[in-house]
């Protein structure tokens, strides 16, 4: 076990640094001159090559890798050419609205389709296998933007329950801040539900015909103990990996809901940054989704083990 941990957490730095130089070499091929646009058309030469020189531009690549690299791992991610404070305090802040908002949306994606791609599974043909099946097509289909700015129409703008849009910031109260990520959580969550519900009823129908569950069947055990107790448990590999794939996305590709709904989320603060060409930013946000992803594939494959001991035998060898 710690041999098979020791190879995956290499493996994680590894890819980490890799991921890293790639991205560090897109940048540099962006187009523009980050210091010409900062200052403008009507800087002069000499006090271009001044700002060029403050921000690092004049070095060879691979010394501003190494400095930026370097940085990066002690905790420096640099200073933002647009609004002059350190990149690390930036997504922090930004952090703290995109994070909740994907947490939010998983949860409620979670309590909707692994109840009903259960249900489905289970009473294959029925009710609520219809339902599964509709509303599945349904999610797949219509945008998540859409569905933000139809629960805009009905619930904020109608009904007046719920804010239209923009964040009072956590400082303002719980349940105020709360309230402001709902209706965008909901509109992340439909499309996530929607995937999730068609993994959970595919892979309880594959374990319902496991020789386990139909042994267990067969000496008398109920339905009910046989779906919850054996085949459940034993059908969360696929959904774990689709929940690990979710919750990267919703952190990382929230980018048109936090614009619908004017959230000073990492999403948002990546597409200004794009806009304003400020690569540091830009490419420290970038960074952090990259490493994000790698992380929380490394925390799943974790759980891979923890659930299947076949896969740890298996790891062993």
């Amino acid at each position: 076990m710690i041999v098979l941990l020791t190879r995956r957490i290499f493996g994680l730095v590894l890819t980490l640094i890799a991921v890293s130089l790639l991205l560090f070499a897109v940048m540099a091929l962006l187009p523009g001159d980050p210091a010409a646009i900062t200052l403008g058309t009507s800087a002069t030469p000499e006090t271009l090559a001044a700002l060029r020189h403050d921000m690092g531009l004049d070095q060879p690549l691979i010394v501003r890798y190494g400095h930026w690299l370097a940085g990066a791992l002690a905790g420096d991610l640099g200073t933002s050419y647009t609004y002059g404070v350190p990149v690390a305090g930036l997504i922090a802040e930004r952090l703290a609205v995109t994070l909740p908002l994907a947490l939010l949306a998983i949860l409620l994606s979670v309590l909707v389709a692994v109840p009903l791609g259960v249900a489905a599974a289970a009473r294959r043909g029925g009710v609520f296998d219809i339902i599964a099946t509709l509303f599945s097509q349904m999610g797949i289909a219509v945008p998540g933007f859409w569905v933000g700015l139809l629960l805009v129409l009905v619930f904020a703008t109608s009904l007046g329950w719920m804010p239209a849009g923009g964040f009072p910031g956590w400082e303002s109260g719980f349940w105020p801040a709360a309230k402001s990520l709902v209706l965008p959580a909901a509109a992340l969550a439909l499309p996530q539900a929607a995937v999730l519900t068609r993994v959970t009823r595919s892979a309880v129908l594959d374990t319902l015909h496991e020789d386990f569950a139909r042994t267990a069947i067969a000496k008398g055990l109920s339905r009910s103990r046989v779906l919850w107790g054996h085949v459940v448990p034993n059908a969360l590999v696929p959904v774990l990996t689709i929940l690990g794939l979710q919750f990267t996305f919703l952190v990382a590709g929230a980018v048109l809901i936090e614009n619908v709904f004017t959230l000073p989320g990492l999403g948002r603060l990546a597409y200004q940054a794009l806009s304003q060409r400020d690569v540091i930013v830009l490419q420290d946000v970038v960074l952090f989704f990259a490493a994000l992803v790698i992380v929380v594939n490394f925390l799943v494959d974790l759980s891979y083990l923890v659930i299947d001991p076949r896969l740890r035998a298996g790891g062993a060898r």
